[in-house]
């Protein structure tokens, strides 16, 4: 009977914080749907003549994750609630899986370091050429540009391959580089100056760097990341973690579930 009651009481508490832990993952899955969806219904994604391109929306990306967290939380919520064995074994392959492609992925970027600067250059020289065509790549490019404090990929010049920014465009951007290059874009320290990078590429280095950040963005990443690695890889090593966690307890509970039933069949039967 003492055996049968430890098996109770681990099997509840294994319950109770599988339960706690999805119910938390479930709330980040749904916001971060909520957010995705937030971002296509602003951007009226869903227009009949927009819905066509829906398919390269970054904000999809979001909304698929958002999804795929949810649902598997979910599962391993109920499963841990009701004590369903058939839900636990699928929330835990489905983690397993997780963990499987998360860890092929750190190889495969390991493996490939070498390219990722090549990736990484011609990333941001196609977002530079559609950055007047897609919100999307805009607001990607000026988080950057303005929170590091670049312009453009190599050099601020780098700018002259948008057909909107090169000199021998009509408008009045030629020549110029967007605000988020500029050393000051608040005119008067409150007003927004979208003008103030106009004519830039057409400044010398020494007149340009009171105006512009002349440091390309991609020499920027790879400073941010050599200065957060520590970070990175501590939040990398905790999140594969709990995953490894979540898989190991979802298992102790499946077998305490199957001693409780085995001990009730047998008590039965007697």
């Amino acid at each position: 009977y003492c055996a049968y009651t430890s098996v109770i009481t681990a099997c509840q508490c294994l319950c109770y914080f599988l339960f706690l832990c999805n119910l938390v993952f479930t709330v980040l899955g749904l916001v971060v749907l909520g957010l995705g969806m937030w971002g296509l219904i602003s951007k009226e994604s869903f227009a009949q003549e927009k819905i066509g391109s829906i398919g390269t929306d970054p904000m999809l990306m979001f909304v698929m994750l958002g999804f795929v967290l949810t649902m598997l939380c979910l599962s391993g919520c109920v499963g841990a609630l009701r004590e369903n064995c058939c839900l636990l074994k699928l929330f835990s392959a489905a983690v397993l899986v997780l963990i499987t492609i998360q860890v092929v992925v750190a190889i495969i970027a390991y493996s490939l370091q070498d390219q990722i600067g090549g990736y990484l250059r011609s990333g941001m020289l196609a977002a530079m050429v559609h950055y007047q065509d897609d919100l999307d790549l805009r607001f990607i490019t000026d988080e950057i540009q303005s929170n590091l404090q670049c312009c453009g990929a190599d050099n601020y010049r780098d700018w002259e391959i948008n057909i909107y920014y090169n000199c021998s465009a009509p408008g009045v951007l030629a020549c110029g580089v967007p605000a988020t290059c500029c050393v000051d874009p608040l005119e008067n320290g409150t007003v927004w100056n979208s003008q103030c990078g106009v004519g830039a590429q057409l400044l010398d280095e020494f007149t340009a760097q009171s105006v512009i950040f002349l440091g390309g963005c991609l020499g920027g990443i790879s400073r941010w990341i050599k200065q957060h690695e520590g970070v990175i890889g501590t939040v990398a090593i905790i999140v594969l973690g709990v995953q490894i966690l979540t898989v190991f307890i979802t298992t102790r509970l499946l077998d305490s579930i199957q001693q409780h039933k085995a001990y009730l069949h047998y008590n039965m039967g007697g």
